[in-house]
């Protein structure tokens, strides 16, 4: 055989692989999957079929296995199962459906009686926690995407150590691969254990032991719990504000968060989402959290609260259903602050058409990003918003808003570790605290006023004046961010 037909041979036989690589592709890609992202990943594979091909196999799966997934619903089961104490029915119709919603998806109910206090200072909140835990008498639990310790941390640190030398029973659980991207973590978890601390990764990625799925399904939970009595949610991580990161110190970025500080009966939910991450990872039951049925335990306050944990274990996306219809829901205004804000085409219809509604719609964002391939994907929504009648808000520089909340109308409130992205809503473990109360919502407006007087808003003018460079690599990176 001739150099050419040879050549001629190849060239067949890789078109005849490539169009049979797009055929399996056409079959097992949209099986499942939202329409935008299996056009994203089949736009990959058409366009570079071999590497594209490669990574789907690699990333492609949105969900754990199996046997994370069975495990999920046993214990969802296990939790719905349990007695509960009906909360007044004073709430407005709408938000009963939505309550009842999320405990169909998570088995957890509303519970009435619990107390919350917001923190925007972030040594403030750290410190809070490690004030909580010198209190413990009975056990700590703790939950962290990233944990480390550092000079903004070793109090907290410290407060741990004391109580295991008193006696108290204290579990940690760090995500395996943000935790392991921070500089000195041998170092960190090496002090947990020669304090005594029970530890474990979290979605450890180590094929070599047969523990392995999707490495980008991360558990993107924070939270402390202290003898079932006091718990602590939101954004923040257990880190220094500027992540002890090189390139973030260069920049002279700081994270700016908010945590909630929180009493009474729903602090059991909390404890419930730690106690299940922590059978998941380590095979031991820990029990039913001692006031997670629902009314149990001491009333502290006024508020109704419903915890919805969400992510890769659960069949559906039980924080994007929840956000979705509180926004259908809301009857006046929606305050939303998200730090990554990559809608999916459900959410930015929810948000346009509470516009068209007639309801006050706002967006708080940072000036600048942290991420270039989310902060360019999110710019691309900025004009269909704006056209729309959101207002946008940005955050100053040098800081990154990474809190995450939600208000709606005066007496609803979300706060949690969930973003307002893509990633939130399908691969990431997340949790999002459900808050009905005035006192809570009063709270968050200051909160809200401080981003105003802190930042700028965007107009739809000054957004038309932006060069086309940057325009375009905001529509090339949202088509990214669909590949999900």
């Amino acid at each position: 055989m001739n150099a050419l037909a040879s050549a001629n041979l190849i060239w067949t036989m890789a078109a005849l692989l490539v169009l049979a690589l797009n055929i399996v592709a056409l079959i097992i890609v949209p099986r499942g999957r939202k329409p935008t992202a299996a056009m994203a990943w089949l736009l990959l594979i058409f366009l570079v079929p071999f590497a594209g091909f490669a990574v789907y196999l690699l990333i492609g799966s949105t969900r754990l296995p199996a046997h994370r997934r069975a495990q999920q619903r046993e214990i969802t089961a296990r939790i719905a199962a349990r007695p509960v104490v009906e909360p007044d029915g004073d709430a407005p119709r709408w938000l009963q459906r939505v309550a009842h919603q999320n405990r169909a998806l998570t088995g957890l109910p509303v519970v009435s009686g619990s107390s919350a206090t917001l923190l925007d200072g972030y040594q403030e909140s750290i410190d809070a926690m490690a004030a909580a835990v010198d209190a413990a008498e009975r056990y700590v639990h703790v939950a962290f995407y990233i944990a480390a310790l550092d000079e903004t941390t070793s109090g907290f640190f410290r407060a741990l150590e004391a109580a295991v030398a008193r006696g108290v029973r204290v579990r940690f659980l760090a995500d395996h691969v943000a935790s392991r991207r921070i500089p000195g973590w041998k170092q960190t978890f090496a002090a947990l254990d020669r304090m005594g601390v029970s530890w474990s990764w979290m979605l450890p990625v180590e094929p070599l032991r047969g523990r392995f799925q999707r490495p980008d399904l991360r558990n993107h939970r924070k939270l402390v719990v202290v003898d079932g009595d006091v718990g602590f949610v939101g954004s923040q991580n257990l880190i220094s504000r500027d992540y002890d990161a090189e390139k973030n110190i260069r920049r002279g970025l700081q994270w700016q968060e908010l945590v909630a500080r929180v009493e009474g009966p729903v602090v059991g939910q909390i404890d419930t989402v730690f106690r299940m991450d922590w059978l998941a990872e380590t095979g031991e039951d820990l029990g039913d959290a001692p006031v997670a049925e629902g009314g149990i335990g001491a009333r502290s306050g006024d508020l109704q609260c419903q915890l919805v944990p969400s992510g890769p274990a659960y069949s559906t996306e039980n924080n994007l259903r929840l956000f979705l219809s509180l926004i259908h829901g809301a009857q006046d205004r929606v305050i939303i602050t998200s730090p990554y804000f990559v809608p999916d085409e459900a959410m930015v219809y929810a948000i346009t058409t509470a516009c068209q509604r007639g309801l006050d719609v706002q967006l708080f964002v940072s000036e600048l990003g942290d991420q270039g391939m989310v902060y360019h994907a999110q710019r691309s929504y900025y004009e269909t918003l704006l056209r729309a009648g959101v207002r946008i808000f940005l955050y100053p520089a040098p800081y990154i808003l990474h809190a995450k909340h939600l208000s709606v109308d005066d007496d609803i409130a979300v706060i949690g570790s969930s973003n307002m992205d893509i990633r939130s809503f399908s691969l990431n473990a997340e949790m999002s605290l459900l808050v009905r109360g005035e006192s809570f919502v009063t709270q968050m407006r200051t909160v809200e006023q401080k981003h105003r007087d802190a930042g700028r808003e965007l107009t739809l003018d000054e957004w038309l004046r932006e060069p086309a460079r940057s325009t375009f690599l905001d529509g090339v990176f949202r088509l990214t961010s669909a590949l999900n």
